[in-house]
């Protein structure tokens, strides 16, 4: 036999075998896809503290009230993960959700939790969570997050709350951003306060009672004068000597028994 025969015999070998093992591909897809969801595993990724806003039994609700039923017992070719991760991505606890089928049909999906970093208790009665980016998140009926508040005269939430030039919840969350980003100021501050002038009061939880801020403007500068006061001042006089501090005027910060 020639060399060209040989070589084209060859290839017609390969292009058999490829065909073949195409078509026990495509079986076995189209068999497991009419094979019956076994069940559902879901992994919540907890909050940094430990804790979860969100239960299992959460998320198999969402799933169920938007496919109707459960998913167990539906077979894998009427399951459209994409769409399930879809329905749970709008959930207001969830910030990411994965899901993906094992060889045995089991559905596992993997939830990424919104994390709160500032509840707020208007004077119009709302109360609920902003997450890192700003997202309106309700409360949970499972923990309570140890988080800062922001209470007083405060706007209703607003999605566009953040592209506002002026806006006390804007400047509340902000704030908020600033002390926490900050590992000395963080567990120190409880409260922000916004009064019907918006003028800022900030109640720590240990030291003086409350720590007077005034407006937004220069929040670097007060919470770095702040910082200084609670490192330098206090450790001589006393957490408890003064009723209250303020940082409202430039460059000065004064305490008042």
């Amino acid at each position: 036999m020639d060399p060209k025969t040989q070589r084209t015999l060859r290839r017609i070998g390969w292009a058999v075998l490829f065909l073949g093992m195409l078509v026990i591909y495509i079986s076995a897809v189209e068999q497991k896809g009419g094979s019956a969801v076994k069940d559902v595993m879901v992994n919540i990724e907890p909050l940094p503290d430990g804790n979860s806003l969100l239960a299992e039994g959460d998320v198999l609700g969402s799933i169920e009230r938007a496919f109707d039923k459960p998913l167990e017992g539906q077979t894998l070719g009427d399951i459209d993960v994409e769409r399930l991760e879809q329905v749970l991505e709008a959930e207001p606890f969830i910030l990411d959700a994965e899901a993906y089928v094992t060889a045995g049909n089991h559905i596992v999906i993997d939830i990424n939790p919104r994390e709160p970093i500032l509840r707020v208790i208007d004077n119009n009665g709302y109360n609920y969570y902003l997450d890192r980016d700003g997202i309106q998140m309700p409360l949970s009926d499972h923990f309570t997050a140890k988080v800062l508040v922001a209470t007083g005269s405060l706007p209703a939430y607003n999605e566009t709350f953040l592209e506002r030039k002026r806006n006390r919840l804007k400047e509340a969350f902000q704030l908020a951003q600033l002390i926490l980003s900050d590992p000395f100021l963080a567990p120190l501050s409880e409260q922000i306060y916004f009064d019907s002038r918006g003028k800022i009061t900030l109640v720590p939880k240990i030291g003086s009672d409350r720590i007077e801020f005034g407006s937004f403007e220069d929040a670097r500068s007060k919470l770095r004068r702040i910082k200084i006061f609670y490192k330098e001042v206090l450790p001589y006089t006393g957490w408890q000597a003064y009723d209250e501090v303020s940082v409202a005027y430039d460059d000065q910060v004064i305490g008042r028994k």
